[in-house]
């Protein structure tokens, strides 16, 4: 079973520069444009934007890269 992530769930995600964690601040469950590239999404497969703790960079991740943060 796939794990479901909504809005105000804080998740990790492994980027270039290591471990990274953040606030999930949109689930898209259709194809989004953002910054220039369309990042595809359905109900079953969504994309999740997500802010970075450290530097407020956003980042659009599927849920399989993805995983929930101990707090």
């Amino acid at each position: 079973m796939t794990t479901r992530f909504n809005v105000g769930d804080h998740v990790t995600w492994n980027s270039d520069a290591g471990r990274v964690s953040g606030t999930i601040i949109k689930v898209h469950t259709r194809d989004a444009d953002y910054k220039g590239y369309t990042y595809h999404a359905s109900v079953d497969d969504p994309q999740h934007k997500i802010r970075s703790d450290k530097t407020d960079h956003i980042a659009m991740h599927k849920g399989g890269a993805l995983k929930k943060k101990r707090t």
